[in-house]
């Protein structure tokens, strides 16, 4: 074997294993969607009150449905209704990441009374969710057993006070008492809400952190993966419409 070709071996090893982990990082490297914030969740709500669409709301008592017309669904705009996890995870060589899962597949209604929130229930499609990195897909579908728990639900166990009657862009502060239902388990949760009214429409946001081994959900693990947290953030963009 000639000398050149016996360099020339090492030296294509080298660049094709450059090159596959320069791939493997621009693949799995950091590029998360940011956490929910209701000034973006409002800019996707384009029916605002004077332009000539649909009317500001000033009686918010009633009943209000989740739109999911509103806005688009994707990990790059995300300006509509959707529900999904954070999670923090070590990868190998390429270092701290954040694994993302959202879908957009949530129904549920919500009912006002003068200007306190009395009941909230909502139904989130797990089975729907795709993550910011498509080889995670299958893994959190497993970790979840979304094949026997394809929903999970979460309900209000008590009344929420809202305070005066908001006018259209004021913003609402609040936490609401709940129920959360995930892979077949029930537990009490509190959920920091933030709320506007914008037109004719509620844009609420809200995150809480929850240990997914309450639930009995094992975080998917694979090869690449150092070391994942048990616990991780559920965060929920929301739009509403009065029925």
């Amino acid at each position: 074997m000639s000398k050149t070709v016996k360099i020339g071996i090492p030296v294509v090893i080298l660049v094709i294993a450059l090159a596959v982990g320069g791939g493997l990082w621009w693949f799995l490297r950091d590029d998360s969607p940011p956490a929910v914030n209701i000034d973006t969740a409002s800019e996707s709500v384009t029916t605002t009150a004077g332009d000539g669409t649909a009317p500001a709301v000033t009686d918010i008592a009633g009943t209000w449905v989740v739109d999911t017309s509103t806005g688009e669904f994707d990990f790059d705009t995300a300006t509509g209704t959707f529900a999904g996890f954070r999670i923090q995870e070590q990868l190998s060589g390429i270092g701290s990441t954040t694994a993302v899962g959202r879908t957009g597949e949530v129904t549920g209604t919500i009912q006002i009374e003068g200007t306190a929130l009395t009941a909230a229930e909502f139904d989130i499609d797990l089975a729907s969710i795709t993550t910011n990195e498509s080889r995670r897909d299958d893994r959190v579908q497993e970790a979840l057993e979304t094949d026997q728990f394809p929903t999970a639900t979460f309900r209000l166990t008590a009344p929420v006070d809202l305070g005066a009657s908001p006018a259209s862009g004021q913003d609402i502060s609040v936490v609401a008492t709940g129920e959360m239902t995930i892979h077949g388990v029930t537990r009490p949760v509190e959920v920091p809400i933030q709320a506007r009214l914008v037109g004719d429409t509620v844009v609420a946001v809200g995150s809480f952190d929850v240990t997914f081994s309450d639930y009995g959900v094992s975080v998917p693990k694979a090869a690449i993966v150092l070391s994942v947290e048990d616990h991780g953030t559920l965060e929920l963009q929301m739009l509403f419409t009065k029925q």
